[in-house]
C-alpha cells in the first residue's frame, strides 16, 4: 500500500465515525445510552422517534462500532460499545460549545431561570453531600438509576417528584441531577421545587461526568430497597 492509499483509507474510517455522529437523533441515542443499556422501544420513546427510525439510526451507530447489541427474547438491547464513545461524545460537546455561539445562547435561554442560583459543580456537591448539607435526588427514569447513580442519591423520577415532596426533608438544599449538562430533567425539577418553596439547584453536569471523574457511585434499586452496591474508593 502506498502512502496516499493509506491516508485515503484511514481517513475514510475516521469519516465513518464522524458520519455516525452527523444526525441529531443518533447523538441523542448516544446521550441516552451513556446512562446504561436500553431496548429499542425504550430508546424510541425516550428520543421521541418511531421504532423503525430508531432501529435505522442504531444500525448506523453499530456499523461504526459505537454501539453493541444483544437479544433477549423478542427485544433487542443496545449499549455503548466502549467508554471511549462517551468520551468522544463529550469532546464533540466541548468543540461545539467552544466554536458555536448558538450553543451558549440556547443554554442561557433554557437554563437561565433554573440557574438563578449557580448550578453546583461536582467537587462542591461531593463536599456538601459528605457533610450532609444537601439532599441529592436523581430525577432520571428508575432503569437509569438502577444502572448507576451518585452514591447516596435518592431515586425520584421527575414525574413522581411533586407527589413525593414529603419525602424530602425541609431546611436542606435539594440538588437534582440527571444525564448531563444538556439534560432538561434536573432543570424542570428545580423549577418545580422552587415553585413549592424549596431551596433547590441542579448539578452542573450529570451522572456520566460524575462517574467518569471517578467519584463515588452505586448501582441497584432505590435506597429504600435492598440494592447491590458498587462504590468507588
Amino acid at each position: 500500500m502506498r502512502g496516499r492509499e493509506f491516508k485515503d483509507a484511514v481517513f475514510e474510517q475516521f469519516a465513518l465515525v464522524a458520519a455516525a455522529f452527523s444526525a441529531p437523533k443518533r447523538i441523542e441515542l448516544i446521550d441516552v445510552l451513556a446512562q446504561g443499556e436500553r431496548h429499542v422501544e425504550a430508546l424510541a420513546a425516550e428520543t421521541g422517534s418511531t421504532v423503525a427510525n430508531t432501529s435505522r439510526h442504531l444500525q448506523v451507530l453499530k456499523g461504526a462500532n459505537l454501539v453493541a447489541s444483544r437479544k433477549d427474547g423478542l427485544q433487542v438491547f443496545y449499549r455503548l460499545a466502549d467508554p471511549l464513545v462517551s468520551r468522544g461524545y463529550r469532546a464533540l460537546q466541548e468543540l461545539a460549545e467552544a466554536r458555536l455561539a448558538e450553543v451558549g445562547r440556547l443554554v442561557d435561554d433554557y437554563f437561565g431561570d433554573a440557574d438563578g442560583l449557580e448550578p453546583v459543580e461536582r467537587v462542591e456537591l461531593l463536599r456538601r453531600a459528605r457533610g450532609r448539607e444537601v439532599v441529592v435526588i436523581d430525577v432520571r427514569p428508575r432503569v437509569e438509576y438502577a444502572a448507576g447513580h451518585i452514591a447516596g442519591a435518592l431515586s425520584i423520577p421527575l414525574g413522581e417528584l411533586e407527589r413525593r415532596l414529603a419525602e424530602l426533608p425541609t431546611g436542606k438544599r435539594v440538588v437534582a441531577y440527571c444525564r448531563g449538562p444538556y439534560c432538561v430533567l434536573a432543570a424542570e425539577a428545580v423549577r418545580m421545587l422552587r415553585r413549592r418553596g424549596r431551596d433547590a439547584v441542579r448539578l452542573k453536569d450529570g451522572y456520566p461526568e460524575w462517574n467518569q471523574a471517578g467519584l463515588p457511585v452505586e448501582a441497584g434499586v432505590p435506597a429504600t430497597r435492598r440494592r447491590t452496591t458498587e462504590k468507588r474508593t
